[in-house]
């Protein structure tokens, strides 16, 4: 790893369920607070799954002009807003060439509200009713496209697009473009925003959906009551900086990315392989490139979603990865 550059972490932003921004969420966290509740988005009477975490009490005014406000997908005004505070947090902007600066930020799904709300225009009103803005609404790189316009990042714009595993693919992603030299400071993350009739709907007719209406016993990967994963939204994003760059302008550094593994195995649209061969690789690729030894700590951030198939897999795959032993020492939770 020596050849290559290293890249640390020095700014944080998030709008979760559990707070509108990092230091909220992280109290929240700290204390064990749930942001599961009812879904209050829509009118959940016909529908099986009927809890889901949802940011709360969030003005996108506070981020963007009234009129931006109207032209900007949910899911897009979650990026913005934790870019902004990542950005603030860092002071990264004045000080790295913007040819240099670089977004990638992940969603599985971008702007489904919009499409839903645009669909459901056209049937109802017209075609000529549909909005001339659904399009760049709805598409899946528009969130990097507006960060990168509010802060003048002229490098590489580009969303990582891979369902659940978006915006872990763009953290790496972007650490790989530092590594590389590509760039010399990125805007990373994700953002999602797809608590909508039309995905709950899915999720939920594909047996993905906890229909609990406990909030307390909804999400419970690897536990025996484990009966589906839980729907939430919100954005996290992370300014990641060359080490040395960072260390000459005295920022605040948080941590260090130092491995990355991405893996596909291969074998079915939903299902993961039986032998945990895909998510087993990525771990062990992401410890390889970190210089993982038996003797290090480990936290594992699990996929979790709570449906047998997948928490079975999932802990095999951690076990491959680790070896028996020191998989049962590994701390692992799953938001």
């Amino acid at each position: 790893m020596s050849e290559y550059r290293r890249v640390v972490v020095t700014g944080i932003g998030a709008v979760t369920p559990l707070g509108n921004n990092a230091a909220e969420t992280w109290e929240g966290m700290k204390k064990g607070k749930n942001g599961i509740g009812p879904i209050t988005l829509f009118d959940t009477e016909n529908f099986r799954a009927k809890l889901a975490a949802e940011v709360r009490n969030f003005d996108p005014r506070e981020y963007l002009e009234v009129n931006e406000v109207l032209r900007t997908d949910r899911y897009a005004q979650f990026a913005v807003a934790a870019a902004k505070q990542a950005a603030d947090d860092s002071g990264v902007e004045s000080t790295v060439e913007p040819e240099r600066f670089a977004v990638i930020f992940g969603t599985g799904i971008g702007g489904i509200s919009t499409f839903e709300k645009e669909h459901s225009t056209l049937l109802e009103k017209g075609p000529r009713r549909v909005s001339p803005l659904m399009v760049p609404m709805m598409i899946g790189n528009m969130a990097a496209g507006m960060i990168a316009i509010r802060h003048d990042c002229r490098g590489s714009v580009m969303p990582a697009v891979t369902a659940c595993a978006s915006g872990s693919n763009a953290i790496g992603e972007a650490m790989r473009l530092i590594r590389h030299g590509y760039a010399d400071a990125a805007i990373t993350g994700g953002a999602e925003a797809a608590i909508i009739p039309s995905a709950i709907a899915g999720f939920a007719n594909m047996k993905a959906l906890s229909v609990s209406e406990n909030p307390k016993e909804a999400s419970l990967p690897f536990d025996r009551r484990r009966n589906g994963f839980v729907m939430g939204e919100g954005a996290a994003a992370l300014i990641l900086e060359e080490y040395e760059h960072a260390k000459a302008r005295g920022a605040v550094i948080y941590g260090e990315v130092c491995g990355y593994g991405s893996t596909c195995d291969a074998y079915h649209i939903t299902a993961p392989h039986p032998d945990a061969r895909g998510g087993a690789r990525a771990m062990t690729d992401a410890m390889k490139e970190a210089e993982y030894t038996p003797e290090d700590v480990v936290y594992i951030n699990a996929h979790g979603t709570g449906t047998p198939m997948n928490d079975v897999l999932e802990t095999l795959a951690i076990k491959k990865a680790l070896g028996e032993e020191n998989a049962q020492k590994a701390y692992v939770s799953s938001t």
